[in-house]
């Protein structure tokens, strides 16, 4: 039984050396320094990642890194039918834009799309459609701003007239 797990811890090193870039160690972001110490880790809020605040033993600064679980690939089927890479930045941007000059920080916005991105991997699911993904980010949104959520349900639902958009308003007034 020893053998097996020291077999194991080897391979995981093998495994982290021969896929991290150059098998090289985290490199600090101020002088390039592949020495340095971990002094305070800590998990996020939705427990997917873990935030570490590492010290460059060379240059003695201070910089943070996040560990996340890999994730398998997951497709999105587009409302025509095709098959895309899931790309967490569409999500982004379409947050962003519609929280446009609203009184919602990026960290706010950042945490939102974690959210999304968690909700979508707990599907268990290695393809999602599109439509699914929207309502999902339509939900988030309601709950955090109003005026984001109508903003993004107007582009998202393709609002061709004013009635439609006001039908949504109704919705959201109930």
């Amino acid at each position: 039984m020893e053998n097996l797990e020291a077999d194991v811890i080897c391979l995981s090193k093998e495994y982290k050396e021969k896929h991290s870039p150059g098998g090289r160690k985290m490199r600090c972001p101020y002088c390039g320094s592949e020495n340095s110490r971990v002094i305070d880790s800590r998990h996020s809020e939705d427990n997917n990642s873990i935030r570490r605040r590492r010290q460059c033993d060379d240059c003695s600064k201070r910089f943070t890194t996040y560990e996340k679980i890999e994730t398998e690939p997951l497709s999105v089927i587009k409302k025509d039918k095709t098959r895309q890479m899931y790309d967490r930045s569409k999500i982004k941007a379409g947050i962003v834009q519609s929280c446009h000059k609203l009184p919602i920080s990026m960290g706010q916005i950042d945490q939102i799309v974690d959210e999304i991105e968690t909700k979508i991997y707990n599907l268990g699911q290695r393809e999602v459609e599109s439509s699914l993904i929207g309502e999902i980010v339509m939900d988030k949104l309601k709950e955090l701003n109003e005026v984001a959520y109508v903003r993004f349900a107007a582009i998202y639902r393709e609002f061709k007239d004013v009635n439609t958009f006001m039908s949504e308003l109704k919705k959201l007034l109930k």
